[in-house]
């Protein structure tokens, strides 16, 4: 037996551990520690114990009135390796419809730190895609949780593309002559996971799609850093109650988000 989609005999499969709990149908994957930290301050999330080597935080959180957890938050993570794992446990755990929260550096010209991206697809230069029958191409996102999280940017009045972004396992050789290539080829921004994240999910027939808030800018003349700076910290805010609407998330005794 041998549980995976491929048919092949797998010899490390994710299960769920005897003492790991179940995981709420709908997951939130956090890629930063700020964007894990909001989330959980929000909702009022509990870390819960799951046996993955301590990688990453996993949180549950309630709502009034029922007995297991709405939402399940998990995060935060760097580069697709890290990211696949999670999520892969988080399937075994019974995770159905996942989104990941996360930032991106803005290849073009107008998208700006502080704006937000939906990564409709992504071009792979990240190590892990090609495990799961991927090559440089990887599935789109989930057609109508991009519809939802689009219409409750546009709701809000906020700043947002969706299209095509790369996905690097190697930030330090994003060069000149590559952030110029995938430029001209209409990607909208790079990042460390995504491309991953949708090739995993189409595999284990989880419904995906994600949101990203711009960090820095690479479209001029020089990197253009804003990590901690005031647009990108309202960004993350906003990102936050975008995605806990989208999944109508309730805190106990409180209002859904936005």
């Amino acid at each position: 037996m041998t549980g995976d989609p491929s048919g092949e005999e797998v010899l490390i499969r994710p299960v769920k551990g005897p003492r790991d709990p179940e995981a709420a149908p709908d997951l939130i994957l956090a890629m930063t520690a700020p964007l894990l930290e909001l989330f959980v301050r929000k909702t009022g999330a509990m870390e819960a114990r799951v046996s993955d080597y301590g990688l990453y935080r996993v949180y549950q959180a309630f709502r009034e009135g029922e007995g297991g957890p709405r939402l399940t938050l998990a995060g935060p993570f760097i580069g697709a390796p890290q990211a696949v794992m999670g999520l892969e446990k988080m399937i075994a755990l019974g995770a159905k419809r996942v989104l990941a929260a996360g930032v991106c550096g803005s290849l073009q010209d107008g998208l700006c730190v502080g704006d937000m991206v939906i990564p409709l697809c992504a071009v792979s230069e990240e190590g892990t895609s090609r495990h799961y029958g991927s090559g440089t191409s990887t599935p789109p996102a989930d057609k109508g949780l991009s519809a939802s999280i689009q219409k409750e940017v546009e709701r809000r009045g906020l700043a947002c593309r969706s299209g095509h972004v790369w996905t690097t396992d190697a930030p330090y050789r994003e060069t000149r002559d590559k952030v110029q290539a995938f430029q001209a080829r209409g990607m909208l921004a790079v990042e460390m996971e995504m491309a991953a994240l949708l090739t995993v999910a189409r595999y284990r027939g989880v419904r995906f799609s994600g949101l990203m808030a711009v960090s820095d800018e690479l479209f001029g003349p020089e990197w253009r850093p804003a990590f901690s700076g005031k647009a990108l910290k309202r960004a993350c805010l906003d990102l936050v109650e975008v995605l806990l609407s989208v999944v109508n998330f309730r805190a106990p005794g409180g209002e859904a988000a936005g």
